[in-house]
């Protein structure tokens, strides 16, 4: 059995939304390492590593529309269910993560 699809928005619809200066709230789960290597524009982020975020998501608001995203987006996934399994409605997970963000939006971004 799969699990259910999460809520996504691609990268591009990101970025023109980001452009467009909506109020986005944007929670990156990566370890700092890789905040080190690659991120997306300073947009504010919330950074809760996956590992912690069942004890940290409380830091977050339910009013809030969230957009979660990690590497490739898989943590974000998981993180992105936990959200709605917890009462928050207005969760996206980025599509593809910061690889597609690269791919698609800035391709000077250090691949890893």
């Amino acid at each position: 059995m799969n699990a259910p699809k999460v809520p996504e928005i691609t990268p591009m619809a990101l970025k023109e939304r980001l452009d467009a200066g909506d109020d986005v709230a944007l929670v990156d789960v990566r370890e700092p390492f890789e905040v080190a290597i690659a991120d997306l524009p300073d947009h504010g982020q919330i950074r809760i590593s996956s590992r912690e975020f069942a004890s940290r998501f409380t830091e977050l608001d339910p009013a809030d529309e969230v957009v979660i995203y990690c590497r490739s987006g898989a943590r974000s996934a998981q993180a992105t269910h936990f959200l709605l399994a917890n009462g928050f409605e207005k969760v996206l997970n980025l599509e593809g993560g910061v690889l597609a963000w690269r791919e698609q939006v800035d391709p000077s971004l250090t691949a890893y």
